[in-house]
């Protein structure tokens, strides 16, 4: 989730980026390239050629061998937020984009070369963060009622289902390679910690249970492993995950247990919102940030 204020501006920080990657295995990391304004949330597609991320609005291709960044054309939806996912098939890109008329997160799908948004979620805020294997579903955080919970929605719009109700925030629903079940953050037991459930909404099991603020599930695209960024306990609300702040890159197996840390990195907000993870499972591709004097 991550929000704008007011209609007419995207969010800008007075930040130089660094487009990275990590090897999951050796912790090595790469910089990709160095941005002197904001961009967040790379997705990387499923060619493993090129990553896709938001910058001031935008939604932008970069190709990881020639290092060019390209703004595909997202018509109308030019106020983005960093809750973008791609189509199994990578045909399509969902966005999450605040509307001029009222300034919320509404969700639309694209063609990923560029194209005309067709809005799915007409009630506000809506927030998206995963798409079902099968391309049928998307899931994602609203607001409704004065309360944020997780929702699905047929990819080409329909119906909303709500899956979750439990008081407090339930945030970053995202799929399981196999389909069968939904990863999510939540509030719940005090703390932000990671949690799955079925793809239903039933049976949530709490996954992550150390003394930090856990946000933003990925699960690789072989099944076996969880990446997510940490917050420490004490230096954010529970509920919120800002931005220029002292985080890590953990993981653990999709089966629960201990988790590693992966990468310490000035960041937060931006960094790892949505399912950055290299075709084989291999690498992690996020964003680092250092303060402009």
């Amino acid at each position: 989730m991550d929000t704008l204020s007011g209609n007419t501006n995207v969010e800008s920080r007075n930040v130089i980026s660094f487009l990275e990657t990590v090897d999951v295995r050796t912790g090595e990391r790469t910089t990709l390239a160095q941005f002197d304004s904001l961009i967040e949330a790379p997705n990387w597609t499923s060619d493993g050629r090129k990553l896709i991320y938001n910058s001031l609005g935008r939604i932008v291709s970069f190709d990881i061998a020639t290092k060019e960044s390209v703004v595909i054309d997202s018509g109308y939806a030019n106020h983005c937020n960093n809750d973008h996912v791609l189509s199994p098939d990578n045909a399509h890109i969902a966005v999450s984009h605040h509307t001029r008329e009222d300034g919320m997160s509404r969700i639309y799908v694209l063609p990923l070369e560029g194209g005309n948004p067709s809005l799915i979620t007409p009630i506000a805020p809506s927030y998206l963060h995963g798409w079902s294997p099968d391309g049928s579903t998307l899931a994602y955080c609203a607001e409704r009622n004065g309360q944020y919970d997780i929702y699905t929605i047929p990819a080409t719009g329909g119906e909303e289902t709500q899956l979750t109700d439990t008081p407090g925030l339930d945030d970053g629903p995202e799929y399981s390679p196999d389909g069968g079940h939904i990863w999510f953050n939540s509030v719940r037991t005090g703390l932000m910690q990671v949690w799955r459930m079925n793809a239903d909404g039933s049976e949530p099991v709490q996954m992550s249970f150390d003394e930090s603020n856990n946000w933003f599930p990925h699960v690789s695209p072989d099944g076996e492993t969880v990446a997510y960024i940490s917050y420490q306990k004490g230096d954010v609300d529970p509920g919120d995950h800002p931005a220029n702040k002292n985080v890590e890159i953990r993981v653990m197996s999709s089966t629960g247990g201990e988790f590693r840390t992966l990468v310490k990195l000035f960041g937060g907000q931006g960094t790892l919102n949505v399912n950055s993870w290299s075709p084989d499972s291999s690498q992690l591709a996020f964003v680092s940030y250092q303060l402009e004097d």
